[in-house]
């Protein structure tokens, strides 16, 4: 096996970042660390072309790619790009692996991943992937356009302003979301759980390169520290690293790591962070080749932390975020929330010589006791959802919404006006005396029309409140939870 210890990218946990990416998020992903040869866990290519006779050589019919080329290029009627048919070629060999982590990036999208790799880019700031033929939200990025917009795990996109994405691959479906800062996109998503799809309109920002952020609580006496960690990026584990030896200086006594909506990243980030809890001991993490080989990774820590440590995950923590959640919990400690996003392969990007790339799937990531989650993701030891409000789906409304009516967007909207606290008295969808009283309540508290109907606007209102209550970590049963259970 030859990936040694290496620089692997695990690049945002599902296909790519909306807005600004090629298709790389959601992948373990080896690369060189630069141009100069063979690195320290790049994958070592055959110099020659591969003996007659070897099963993995190229077939004798190969050279029917070239004559399709030649008779293309001499007979079509119209002109078309030499670039145009070698990429269409390799794409469509990609395309028949049926592998959404496989694919190829030319020279903008190569730009734009080193760009990912810096985390300085614009964008929406949400991670995708192809999911049964679906361009699917992995997880919106904290305090991003999409977050803001409210944006959920497992939303579909279903059009990109007005244009159907239904046939493109995800690069194509991305170029289509991608764009400028200040430039804005509409979005047609449909939610889980709902039939019918809603608009969301985003402006492009830039999206944050903060990753850590930490705060204490105290539990019973005892400071508790939260460090949560929206992104495994280049200087991830330093901020991580810092923040925990401050809260261990102010006489920290139990600490849970919190890597909900966390997409991924670098592979080496997570490997630090791992270094400081795995001890020396059991492997952190192993790596499965084609015929079935491993390696395990070991840190060099002679032993584990003194205090009790739990990990929040939901539905969007993915890739590296993953690797944390199950090294830590094979290790006994408790993992919180709901089962994890499910990507457990390893992409390596070949060069091909011209600043594009060929990034092909190399490879399995395990669990330190050789668990594979791909496409099943990890289970928490502690199953908790959050309230019910936290799933609702935003309303389109072109009439108004009145007494006596029933449908699911006044459910949807009931749901969101009890989380906000107006009481409703009922979640069913039937429009009551009860919900009159609560959306007229909320339309005097918001400057609006008081008529008890809901129209577009006052649906828009609640909906950003609710945005904003979410946001704000409001009724956050899962950490509450944790906090909970974390000295039991």
């Amino acid at each position: 096996m030859k990936l040694t210890k290496m620089h692997i990218v695990i690049i945002m946990a599902a296909a790519l970042v909306l807005g600004f990416v090629g298709a790389y998020g959601g992948v373990l992903m080896a690369q060189p660390d630069n141009d100069s040869g063979q690195q320290e866990g790049q994958i070592e290519l055959p110099a020659e072309p591969a003996e007659e006779g070897n099963d993995k050589a190229p077939p004798e019919d190969v050279g029917k790619v070239t004559q399709a080329f030649q008779l293309i290029k001499e007979n079509y009627l119209e002109e078309v790009d030499d670039q145009q048919l070698i990429e269409g070629a390799i794409q469509g060999m990609l395309t028949t692996l049926e592998d959404p982590y496989s694919s190829y990036m030319d020279v903008e999208m190569m730009d734009e991943f080193n760009e990912q790799i810096e985390s300085s880019f614009e964008g929406i700031g949400a991670e995708v992937s192809m999911i049964n033929g679906a361009v699917t939200i992995v997880s919106p990025i904290k305090d991003s356009p999409a977050e803001r917009a409210g944006l959920r795990p497992n939303d579909q996109v279903l059009t990109v302003d007005d244009e159907s994405v239904e046939g493109l691959d995800l690069n194509e479906a991305v170029a289509k979301i991608r764009g400028e800062k200040g430039s804005e996109v509409t979005l047609g998503i449909l939610r889980p759980g709902s039939s019918e799809p809603f608009d969301v309109t985003i402006v492009r920002d830039t999206i944050p390169v903060e990753t850590v952020y930490s705060e204490t609580e105290n539990i019973d006496g005892k400071l508790t520290g939260i460090l949560e960690i929206t992104n495994f990026s280049e200087q991830t584990a330093e901020e991580f690293t810092e923040q925990l030896e401050q809260m261990e200086n102010e006489g920290m006594e139990g600490l849970i790591i919190d890597v909900r909506g966390n997409p991924g990243g670098l592979l080496n980030v997570v490997e630090d962070i791992l270094k400081l809890f795995i001890p020396a001991d059991v492997p952190y993490l192993q790596i499965e080749d084609q015929n079935g080989d491993t390696m395990p990774y070991y840190s060099q820590l002679d032993e584990e932390k003194d205090y009790p440590i739990s990990v929040i995950i939901d539905e969007g923590s993915a890739s590296a975020s993953e690797i944390l959640a199950v090294a830590m919990k094979e290790m006994g400690h408790d993992v919180v929330g709901q089962p994890s996003f499910g990507k457990g392969t390893v992409q390596q990007a070949v060069p091909m010589g011209d600043g594009s790339s060929i990034k092909l799937t190399f490879y399995k990531w395990l669990s330190p006791n050789g668990e594979w989650i791909h496409e099943t993701g990890v289970e928490p030891t502690i199953d908790v959802k959050q309230p019910d409000y936290y799933y609702t789906n935003p309303v389109q409304i072109e009439e108004p919404l009145t007494y006596d009516q029933a449908d699911e967007r006044i459910a949807s909207v009931q749901l969101m006006l009890d989380g906000l606290g107006y009481e409703p008295g009922r979640t069913d969808g039937y429009f009551d005396a009860a919900t009159i009283d609560a959306v007229t309540a909320f339309q005097e508290e918001h400057d609006l029309e008081s008529t008890g109907e809901i129209d577009q606007d006052t649906a828009g209102l609640i909906e950003a409140e609710l945005v904003e209550h979410i946001r704000n970590g409001e009724d956050d049963q899962q950490l509450e939870k944790a906090l909970q259970e974390i000295y039991k």
